[in-house]
């Protein structure tokens, strides 16, 4: 199987803090993966290191078998957690931003996300709800042709009735071959999707599993079995 991207004993501090502790982990290609964890578990600090937002202290990320890069910031697609859209721009002032920017951007699976997603393109993002925000900000990073779509908890901001929906547009508007690393703490939500998760807990990654095997192996889903993994080392 391709690996896609691979941290290699990768570890990160900050400040007295060990974020991320010796990680070794590989994303496979054509999969949509769940990394899954309690806030703080080190998340965050897995996606930034992937998106060249910030280093690790020890160890190595590859992407493709190639160290990070300019080039390997063109072929993945983020979607971090807090929104940084220009508000006084409107949703077709900020596609032809995007179209500028990126070259693998499409515009017309832009413009057709944000139909079915129930936005409108004269909308300016100031006059939107922070809801409607992410599923604009989601619409900009599935309309590009990436080769790993990264969402750092795409639901968050997003009420119930529409989780569904929105994990139909991250199915149906990935490029094919491409993988999607989706990190969330709303199991239940988005297992769904899941081809493989990944157990993330204090910055040591405590399982990796394909999501079909895990549930047939514990007679469970993907939801019971984190809470008792959890619950079991909470106790320890």
């Amino acid at each position: 199987m391709t690996e896609l991207l691979e941290y290699q004993q990768v570890s990160k501090t900050f400040g007295k803090q060990k974020v991320l502790d010796n990680i070794n982990l590989k994303i496979p290609a054509g999969k949509i993966v769940g990394l899954l964890g309690q806030n703080g578990a080190g998340k965050s600090t897995l996606i930034k290191l992937a998106n060249d937002l910030t280093t690790p202290d020890q160890g190595k990320i590859l992407f493709a078998g190639q160290p990070i890069s300019l080039s390997s910031k063109a072929a993945i697609s983020y979607l971090p957690e807090r929104t940084y859209l220009n508000k006084n721009l409107t949703i077709a002032a900020t596609f032809k931003l995007f179209n500028e920017f990126y070259n693998n951007f499409d515009m017309q699976k832009a413009e057709q996300i944000i139909y079915e997603l129930g936005l409108r393109s004269e909308k300016r993002i100031a006059k939107m709800s922070k809801g409607m925000q992410e599923k604009l900000q989601l619409a900009l990073v599935m309309s590009r042709n990436a080769k790993l779509y990264i969402l750092d908890e795409p639901l968050g901001g997003i009420d119930p009735a529409t989780r569904d929906f929105i994990l139909d547009t991250i199915l149906s508007n990935f490029a094919q071959g491409s993988s999607v690393l989706i990190s969330t703490h709303l199991i239940a939500d988005i297992e769904r999707i899941l081809d493989e998760v990944i157990f993330i807990d204090h910055g040591k990654i405590i399982l990796t599993a394909n999501a079909d095997q895990l549930r047939n192996k514990h007679h469970a889903s993907i939801d019971k079995i984190f809470r008792q993994t959890f619950k079991a080392n909470l106790k320890h």
